[in-house]
């Protein structure tokens, strides 16, 4: 098994990582080891070549330069370490089943592990976002060379969505040097922002957009964690990984539907133990990370070869929604 990538923006206290803010540390972490300040690369650059290095599949058919890809997860409230190492790991696993070829790398926000903790898990998301581009896309945009393309894409799961949008906008607002960085595929799964956030003259999202080449929204109406009940979330707008994009979104954002195909996940335990790998906390916001049909759709996403509309994975219904299917 080869080592995990992990940016760690936790603090750190007696030689452990706590859930408040720090300044980045870039790990490579044994397969079989939690995240700890033992694992961090000196030199950052260093880090870099080592994710490059492994990122790199084979060569571009044009330019004959190597091609590579990365999706860098970044996980929602309420995480401890052991359970965001379990999803980097399962998702490492399902993109390899599904036939993927590059590599994942997890952006580690302090999160705490008590689910009363919302308000202030979603403030230190905030507060470290921006070191999500400036530790860790601009850094390989910046390593980006005529010999060596690689593709730099973002998975945001809950709150993971929430810190997306604020890093890309905070990065627009600090007139960073390198301005040109951009990500190829950014895709929401039980997205904790409002949907009206993501129209297409919502100023939220306008950098998030201009910084991207494709938003993927995964939305499901079955996800209880994101009902407006939810007391743990003291009530906020509709969210878009429950209702999904807003009708004016814009052209390079993608909303697929899953709820129909959850509902018959849930249903059927034939479907259930014949997709589902594995489950890794509340089932109806997190069934994505070890579901064999969301890997082989977020899979064709990567990739970029298809048209939104027939990817194997999908249904077009009537108006021209697009649905998730069974594989």
């Amino acid at each position: 098994m080869t080592d995990d990538f992990v940016m760690c923006a936790r603090l750190v206290e007696k030689n452990s990582f706590v859930a408040e803010p720090g300044p980045t540390l870039f790990l490579q972490v044994p397969s079989n080891e939690l995240p700890s300040p033992k694992h961090a690369v000196a030199r950052k650059d260093v880090w870099v070549k080592r994710l490059r290095k492994e990122s790199i599949w084979g060569k571009d058919t044009r330019t004959k330069a190597d091609r590579g890809d990365i999706v860098i997860f970044i996980h929602g409230y309420n995480n401890p370490q052991s359970i965001v190492m379990q999803r980097h790991r399962q998702l490492k696993a399902d993109l390899a089943a599904a036939g993927w070829k590059g590599c994942v790398a997890s952006f580690d926000w302090p999160s705490a592990d008590m689910t009363l903790n919302y308000l202030e898990d979603r403030h230190d998301a905030k507060q470290t976002a921006l070191q999500l581009v400036t530790d860790g896309i601009a850094l390989l945009s910046q390593e980006q060379g005529p010999d060596c393309t690689i593709n730099v894409h973002l998975l945001g799961h809950s709150t993971g969505a929430y810190v997306i949008r604020e890093a890309f906008d905070d990065a627009d607002d600090a007139s960073l040097a390198n301005n040109s960085w951009l990500v190829s595929q950014i895709a929401l799964i039980g997205g904790d922002v409002s949907a009206g956030s993501l129209s297409a003259d919502s100023s939220s999202s306008e950098s998030l957009y201009r910084h991207c080449t494709r938003l993927t929204n995964y939305s499901n109406r079955h996800d209880s964690v994101l009902k407006l009940s939810n007391a743990k979330r003291v009530g906020m707008a509709p969210r878009v990984g429950r209702v999904g994009l807003p009708d004016d979104a814009p052209g390079n954002a993608v909303d697929i539907d899953c709820s129909d195909y959850f509902h018959q996940l849930e249903s059927d335990p034939a479907l259930r133990k014949k997709d589902q790998k594995a489950e890794i906390g509340t089932f109806n916001h997190s069934w994505h990370i070890g579901n064999a049909t969301f890997a082989k759709d977020f899979c064709e996403v990567l990739k970029g070869d298809l048209d939104r509309t027939v990817v194997p994975t999908r249904k077009v219904d009537g108006a021209g929604k697009l649905w998730l299917k069974q594989a």
